[in-house]
């Protein structure tokens, strides 16, 4: 297995948090894929947001249609129940008696939870890192909107460069950017490990909905592998916020979890104005990025691809995902053989 094979970035992935659910979604058991791996997200009686295995040790029973619990969720085929903190089991309604619960006491698997950004996330092994709080938004009052989640056949990278990606505002988003020129002005790239950052000015199309609130500075801020931010400086007229974490089901499919937000300075609509009209352009640009080829980044160099100036954004943050892989290959032990494949 190679250094970046689809095999060793999947394993390596397993230490990174990735969304999986929005946090208004999670009521009642909800179901997730996260690397191929099934899990049910839920929100328990005490309000703490859990993420633990889906199916019951019991019999297989799927916890996703179960019901929360005193205790976490209750199995609805013979009614376990488990701990969503632990993922420890606690009741088995067939034998009252804690002492007469089969040895080695069953349980589930429950992972580690982060709610942030309206969305719920989860790691599935040792974290590598932890889950940013970007400094820019510290000392803004932000208006949250979780946007509804996209499947897309790509992988998570291929979705996240789109998000990153300046050169195709002019031939996806004509319905509602309006005319923005094709030409991508150099910028300055700051990229430090798994994290880079850049700010463009954005002038204002007329007759486009999408800048009808004046010039703006774009403020990017990245950190890899999945998670990639836009601050709108408008200036006297206020500032949004709009952020995207595409999770990775598989290694060529992703749900695309995404939101926005309005500080309590913006002067030009509000959260919900502005999720309707950041919908626009990610239904834009779904119909597209659905059919790349390839599916996914290739980080292992086995597809020929041809870059150019302004693609400068994009090829750091490949850098910056490669960075993240070898840390994590290199604290948890994963060897990989470069001529393995």
């Amino acid at each position: 297995m190679s250094r970046y094979s689809k095999a060793a970035l999947q394993q390596a992935y397993q230490h990174c948090w990735f969304v999986v659910a929005r946090s208004q979604d999670i009521s009642k058991p909800k179901s997730a894929v996260l690397l191929g791996k099934d899990l049910v997200v839920f929100r328990d009686k005490d309000g703490n947001a859990r993420v633990t295995d889906r199916y019951c040790v019991h019999r297989g029973g799927d916890l996703a249609i179960g019901e929360v619990c005193d205790s976490g969720v209750r199995c609805p085929y013979h009614g376990w129940t488990f701990d969503g903190g632990t993922g420890k089991c606690t009741g088995i309604p067939a034998l009252p008696d804690p002492a007469k619960f089969p040895p080695n006491a069953p349980a589930i698997r429950a992972y580690p939870v982060i709610e942030r950004f309206a969305h719920v996330w989860t790691c599935l092994e040792e974290p590598m890192f932890d889950l940013p709080n970007p400094p820019e938004i510290q000392n803004l009052d932000l208006d949250w909107r979780a946007a509804e989640p996209i499947p897309v056949p790509i992988g998570f990278m291929a979705a996240t460069e789109n998000f990153n990606d300046m050169a195709h505002f002019a031939f996806v988003h004509a319905g509602s950017m309006g005319k923005v020129s094709p030409i991508v002005d150099a910028m300055q790239i700051n990229r430090r490990g798994r994290e880079l950052s850049t700010t463009i000015h954005y002038p204002s199309i007329p007759g486009s909905e999408f800048s009808s609130m004046g010039d703006a500075w774009m403020h990017y801020h990245a950190y890899a592998p999945g998670i990639a931010t836009i601050l709108y400086d408008y200036g006297e007229g206020g500032h949004r916020y709009l952020v995207d974490f595409p999770s990775p089901v598989g290694p060529e499919s992703a749900i695309i979890y995404w939101g926005s937000a309005t500080a309590s300075d913006f002067k030009h609509g509000s959260a919900d104005e502005i999720l309707a009209l950041e919908t626009k352009v990610f239904d834009e640009d779904t119909p597209i990025v659905s059919r790349i080829v390839p599916k996914e980044v290739p980080l292992d160099g086995k597809v020929r691809e041809f870059s150019c100036s302004a693609d400068i954004l994009t090829l750091n943050y490949r850098r910056a995902v490669m960075d993240v892989v070898d840390k994590i290959q290199e604290r948890f032990g994963y060897v990989h053989s470069e001529a393995a494949e």
